[in-house]
Parts: structure tokens; sequence; C-alpha cells
């Protein structure tokens, strides 16, 4: 069924909160649906982006996935990440020994998942808004907002006021509108380890042909990836007992933890020593905690809406937290080009709730190692005896544990949005 149109629509104009991936491609999509969207971002251009001196410093890797790029299609955007991202064939998991536990790939039927640099899919999303006239407002810290009933109003640092028929969250793990939704929400908590991320202009290892490595080490994870150039990126998550917020950490240094991290790594059987050597000080992108959220149990009230990490963030090595945004802001705007509000949130949160307490429930960390290596969760050290059972089934659980043998994840990969077909 097609589309109603303007007339018999009620929500004509969004505000959207946030200005990372969620927040644009809602605005995106609300631009194809008829809907006025305008984007607020708290940080102004110098704060968001790292420096990039010579190109060294593109921020953190990050992949999209077949289901991400799927729901991009839906509204005329991948070709924006096929543009910048490097092809990510296959997933292959390594014990800290070099020992290959398993390949899992991706449906063949399905977009390759890409690897890409954060800032420069931030890049790739900002003109690709800027393309489609959609304004993305920089320096825009919401404080509060006001739902009058028929509309919201919100209220940024700077004074200003801006109006909207509805407001929408995409405004990060720590979001202020989940907050404003319901102010019992509990915060998100410390998850054991620290993040860095690094991109290596060049080493004499050879390239993987399309092959992102992920190692369960003696000490810490390791996830990998070189390219045909001969340049690579690698992503660490170091267990910590001590949380530390990412100023405190990146007050340590980078030449201090790429000797900490070399500490970590020096046992393990894997290219990690290699490219730690290689990877010169200024790369090295300290990112800071790991961070987990409980549930959130309210996506909605009023006129405000929660999508992306603000109401579904996902384990730091998921791979799906962009994908899964951006699923969610496609499924928005096709809810509110449809239904009233109060109808299309439902119809929202009804089509997104089990598809995303599924892929959470699968990427959650669990109490036993061999579990959360199979499940991709955040790793956390395992004593001998837990990596020799690790090691043993993991080969197994990766065949019978939804994975479907030699193919990566097909129930989370292959979920195609129809945008013609009718919400609700």
């Amino acid at each position: 069924m097609t589309a109603r149109t303007t007339a018999d629509r009620s929500t004509r104009t969004a505000l959207v909160i946030g200005g990372g991936v969620a927040g644009p491609v809602a605005a995106m999509a609300l631009h194809k649906a008829g809907i006025e969207a305008t984007v607020y971002e708290a940080c102004d251009d110098s704060a968001s982006r790292p420096p990039k001196e010579h190109g060294s410093r593109p921020g953190a890797a990050m992949t999209i996935a077949p289901n991400g790029l799927q729901a991009l299609e839906a509204i005329d955007a991948a070709e924006m990440v096929r543009a910048i991202g490097t092809p990510v064939t296959s997933l292959c998991l390594r014990s800290w020994t070099g020992r290959h536990l398993a390949q899992l790939t991706p449906p063949a039927d399905l977009p390759t998942t890409r690897f890409v640099w954060r800032t420069e899919l931030d890049e790739a999303i900002a003109r690709e808004a800027e393309r489609r006239d959609i304004p993305l407002r920089k320096g825009k810290r919401l404080l509060d907002a006001t739902d009058t009933g028929t509309g919201v109003t919100a209220r940024f640092s700077d004074g200003s006021l801006e109006r909207a028929d509805i407001l929408i969250g995409a405004d990060g793990l720590r979001s202020t509108v989940r907050s404003l939704i319901d102010p019992s929400t509990p915060k998100p908590h410390y998850a054991g380890t620290l993040t860095f991320t690094a991109r290596v202009p060049k080493t004499e290892l050879p390239s993987t042909e399309g092959v992102l490595y992920m190692c369960y080490g003696k000490r810490a994870y390791f996830a990998y990836q070189i390219f045909d150039d001969a340049s690579a990126a690698w992503s660490v998550n170091l267990p910590h007992r001590e949380p530390m917020t990412a100023t405190e950490a990146q007050a340590v240094g980078a030449k201090e933890w790429l000797r900490r991290l070399g500490e970590a790594f020096a046992d393990d059987r894997t290219p990690a020593p290699d490219l730690l050597t290689d990877t010169p000080a200024e790369n090295v992108l300290i990112t800071g905690p790991t961070e987990t959220m409980p549930p959130v149990t309210s996506w909605s009230r009023g006129r405000m809406i929660l999508i992306g990490d603000a109401a579904h963030a996902t384990s730091p090595t998921s791979g799906q937290g962009a994908s899964l945004a951006a699923e969610s802001a496609v499924e928005l705007a096709r809810c509110l080009r449809d239904l009233p509000p109060g109808q299309a949130f439902k119809a929202y949160e009804s089509l997104r709730r089990p598809r995303v307490d599924r892929i959470l429930k699968h990427t959650t960390a669990t109490a036993t190692a061999t579990s959360a290596a199979a499940r991709t969760a955040t790793p956390k050290p395992a004593g001998p005896l837990s990596r020799v059972l690790r090691d043993a089934l993991l080969p197994v659980a990766t065949k019978v544990g939804g994975a479907g043998g030699a193919v990566w994840g097909a129930w989370q990969f292959d979920h195609r949005i129809d945008w013609n077909e009718r919400a609700g």
C-alpha cells in the first residue's frame, strides 16, 4: 500500500536531538516521508572531531552490518557508506595461542559488511544531509523540553527555543531525552574494560583479505584487520579493575598505554604484538571506558521518543550499534508517515522491541567464557581452565548458537525494510 498524503498526516515537523548516526539518518528518513526535520548536535565542529594530522586519526573504527546497509538502502543512502567503507567478508575468531576457533560468514545474498572510520562516516552523513537540505545545527545542547500535547518546545543551553510536532532523542548512551521521558531510568554502568583504537599507516604483515580477526587474548581482547594497502586498524578492550573516565584515561597518555598494551599481549601468538609495535603513539585513540545500559523500559512519552543507543545500546563488540540505529530511524519515519504520533510510537515500538531485545540478549556477555566468546560479547580475562574449555567448545557453539554453521548471524543480518509497506 502507498503512504497517505500530507493532508492525512498529523506529523509535519520534528526536532531530532543528536548528530551521530541515528539522528541524521532519522532526519533523512523523515525527509523521504515528507516530514520536515532539523538535527541538533551538542558539540560544535571543533569539539566533535578528533584532529586528523596527516590523516592519521580518523576516529574510532566501526562496522556497518548488512542489515544496516539494507536500512540505508530503504532511504537511498547506502552508497555513502559503500563509498568510504572497506569490505569485511567474514569474521575469524582466534585464541591467544593463534589457534583458529571459528570463521563466520554472512549470507552471500546480503550486502557486504563495511569497515569505516567514525569521523569519515560522520562527514559522509553530514554531506548527504546537506545534499538533501536537512538542517544540522551544531553547538545546540538540549537542556529540557516541554510537551504541550500538540507539540514539543525544546530549550537549549544557548538560550534558544525550538518547537515542532514531535521530538526524537537520538542522543546516545547518556541521553538527555531519555531522562526527560523517564527520570527513573538507570544510568549506564562500567563494563570493566577500557577501549583503544588505532590506525596503523604501514605494517609488514600480509593483508587479511577482507577478514576481520577477533582474538581472545590471554589478558585482553584484540580485533584487527589489515588492508590491501598495508595499512591496518586495531581495537582493544583492556580489562581495568577501577573505572576511569575518558578524560582520566587520556591523561595517562598514548605512549604509556601502548607500553601497557604491549605487556598485556606480550605472550599472545597473534599479530597483536607486531601491530602495537607498528603503531605511532599519535595514532592511538583512547576512547575510555566501555559502558552498558540496562534495558530501557520507556521509549516514549507524549510526543517524545527514543532511537539508537538512547533506547537500545548494544555491546561494544556486537558490530550492531550503528546498524540497529539505522533500522530504528527508518522504521520510526515510516510509522510517522502513516500514523498520528501516539499510534506511530506504539507501532514503532511493537516493530522494534522484539528484534532489538533478541539482538541485545544475543550480544550481552554471559556468565560463562564459552558463551561470551561465541556471542562476541565483551570478553573478560579467562583463567587457564576457562580458556581451554572456551577454545574447545567455541567451534561447536558457533554452529548451534544461532550462527547457522558457517553462516554468520543470518537472522541478524537478513532484515529488509519495505519502505512502501504501510505501517500499523
